[in-house]
């Protein structure tokens, strides 16, 4: 059993980031310069997994503008070769463990309607924070310029950090 490590992203990983991003075939490929923002700008609300120096899975984040008590996730994605070990719940839990996110209290996720898997994840996610998740469709596939499923608004919380 390779040894996982979670920790924040950095400049170096973004290239990485973005490979295995591709490599889901599941997740929107955004360019590497996005990618690279996160690894710096955005590294707090980030995190990645990291095993025999590959990266295996990545959370990306941010803090909602509007509401500091907000996480809201971006995307979530792990290597297929490591599904079902619980990375993206240690990569979550290491996001909204770290001190500067101590505010925070609701994690807002979308998840398409096909999405079964991120579904069942957020729903674990939810049951291990003990809280509730509230959904509302947040965009619908008129917004999209391409073929795109609605997009559902999933509200985790409120929750309190340390979790395990």
């Amino acid at each position: 059993m390779l040894k996982t490590i979670f920790r924040k992203p950095k400049k170096e990983d973004a290239k990485k980031i973005h490979k295995l991003v591709k490599n889901t075939n599941v997740l929107d490929v955004n360019s590497e310069y996005l990618y690279l923002l996160q690894s710096t700008h955005f590294n707090e609300t980030c995190s990645v997994a990291e095993a025999n120096n590959e990266i295996i899975g990545f959370i990306s984040g941010y803090i909602y503008p509007l509401n500091p008590e907000v996480l809201f996730v971006w995307q979530v994605g792990v290597d297929d070769k490591f599904r079902g070990q619980n990375i993206a719940k240690d990569l979550l839990t290491n996001i909204i463990d770290r001190e500067l996110l101590q505010e925070v209290k609701y994690i807002y996720t979308t998840i398409s309607p096909s999405n079964i898997a991120s579904q069942k994840f957020f729903e674990k996610f939810a049951k291990s924070l003990n809280t509730e998740i509230h959904k509302e469709t947040m965009f619908e596939i008129s917004d999209f310029n391409n073929a795109h499923e609605d997009e559902v608004l999933y509200k985790i919380g409120p929750f309190k950090q340390s979790i395990q």
